[in-house]
């Protein structure tokens, strides 16, 4: 896409939205973003500074006549989800994304993921601070980086930096609904060395890959049943290894923490004269899987194509052991709310897995809204692992947002809402990770709202941005600012 497509009264957001998608910014190479975000700030005569840890701030005099109003801090991170589909050739260290808004009225990448998460609060931050005709206390837009590879800018913040104690995060995904709360979470990783062996004569080769599969967040979308496809392809190995002397040579699947894997592959060898029945259990699965998730995942894929014979093989209790566990290793909500059923209390996702010469990777992430809950699950997971041998680390690990329902900024937003749409707003709390909890450690007097647009299928190439809900958005955060003044 070569021009804005959006004219009038919203032109800056999707300018600088489009401006935003051309920067690479992955988490932790946020260089060029952060570099761009203080040539804003120099155009347009803005007091900016960057913390120890790369996150920015800018800052805004208050409107005229509205010097004496608290000031309030607009915030959002500016790193991004990097996923696309399995034959892109998008490099996301080098390439800008390409998307397009289509005839719906959503915008989405080719191919990849939009970045709308987060770029887009990006985009609303600076469409309000190059706007000199707004009515606004003075500004402070908090800009964090490494969201998505575990909160790393909100942790990492300066201390005593930011001078506000009001903040409006843009970080949501549906319109009309303001989270109060979310869960707290943390990373369970495996690594599982062994010993390779040279591969026998007389056996026969094969890669089996699952693709086609939705994923997306691991927080907002794990309650919704779409397949793992780690999960179902050690489903698919322990039934063929229940009828086959099956050996791996390698596993890989997933590819952050914070997705659902969308694909997963792996090479390794059965007798010859198993090949045939090897194509008919996986033909077989396949015809059970594709029922199963035929309204999730309409497009599930599950290959069988021959090999070159590897040369090593993972010995046979380590194949037979990665199976198990992998098989094992729960995935998806492990409790409701008692007061909202629909509501995620705990959940894990098993992430990733891959084969580095000698030694396997596992990585999982969970997710709480109690502590207690989280330390729960995280233990049963490391059993499951260390009864395999294998060497378990938590990192990551990071604080919910304990809702405030008496939050001032909370109230005022709704009354907001509710005075330029007409009809209440929803105040939830969500089982997704936001940086509002972390940003409590060392600013414990903060007094937060988060909201956003309409967006679905985030952490996945099917990331969609809504537009017409976008330029809503926009609208709230303008129109609450303005109340803001004397609230």
């Amino acid at each position: 896409m070569n021009h804005n497509p959006i004219q009038g009264k919203y032109s800056a957001v999707w300018h600088y939205f489009q401006e935003i998608t051309r920067i690479p910014r992955a988490s932790k190479k946020e260089e060029q973003i952060r570099q761009y975000l203080l040539q804003f700030a120099a155009k347009h005569g803005l007091e900016a500074d960057v913390d120890e840890i790369g996150n920015v701030l800018l800052r805004a005099n208050a409107s005229k006549g509205q010097e004496k109003a608290e000031p309030v801090i607009m915030q959002a991170h500016i790193d991004m989800v990097c996923e696309k589909d399995r034959h892109s050739t998008h490099n996301f260290d080098t390439d800008p994304i390409e998307w397009e808004i289509g005839e719906d009225g959503w915008a989405q990448a080719k191919g990849t993921t939009l970045g709308a998460d987060d770029g887009i609060g990006v985009a609303l931050i600076l469409a309000v601070m190059e706007n000199s005709e707004l009515k606004h206390p003075a500004l402070e837009a908090l800009f964090t980086v490494d969201e998505e590879a575990g909160l790393g800018g909100a942790n990492g913040i300066r201390p005593n930096w930011v001078r506000g104690k009001r903040m409006i995060n843009l970080d949501s995904e549906e319109e009309g609904q303001f989270c109060i709360g979310c869960a707290g979470g943390a990373d369970t990783l495996a690594t599982l060395d062994f010993t390779p062996e040279k591969t026998p004569e007389g056996v026969f080769a094969f890669t089996l890959t699952i693709d086609g599969l939705k994923g997306g967040h691991s927080g907002e979308d794990i309650h919704r049943n779409r397949a793992n496809a780690i999960k179902l392809l050690t489903d698919l190995l322990q039934r063929i290894a229940g009828l086959t002397d099956l050996r791996l040579s390698t596993i890989d699947g997933g590819n952050l923490r914070n997705a659902i894997p969308r694909h997963a592959t792996a090479t390794g060898t059965v007798s010859y004269a198993d090949k045939e029945q090897l194509r008919v259990l996986t033909n077989i699965y396949l015809c059970e899987k594709e029922k199963e998730y035929a309204e999730t995942d309409p497009h599930i894929k599950i290959d069988l194509t021959s090999s070159d014979v590897p040369e090593t093989l993972m010995p046979k209790d380590t194949s037979d052991t990665l199976i198990h566990i992998l098989n094992e290793c729960p995935h998806g909500p492990i409790a409701y709310n008692t007061d909202v059923p629909t509501l995620v209390d705990t959940s894990t996702n098993l992430a990733a897995v891959s084969t580095h010469n000698g030694s396997l990777l596992i990585e999982t992430s969970q997710r709480s809204s109690f502590e207690e809950e989280k330390r729960k699950i995280i233990k049963r997971i490391t059993e499951l692992f260390q009864q395999a041998h294998a060497t378990v680390t938590t990192g990551k690990d990071y604080p919910g947002w304990t809702p405030n329902f008496h939050s001032p900024i909370v109230e005022q937003t709704r009354q907001t809402y509710l005075r330029l749409f007409g009809k209440e707003p929803i105040i939830k709390i969500i089982h997704a990770g936001l940086e509002c909890g972390v940003f409590l450690k060392k600013y414990p007097d903060w007094d937060m709202v988060s909201f956003g647009p309409d967006m679905t299928g985030v952490h996945s190439p099917s990331e969609r941005l809504n537009v017409a809900s976008t330029n809503r958005t926009y609208d709230l955060l303008i129109a609450l600012l303005s109340d803001l003044c004397t609230s």
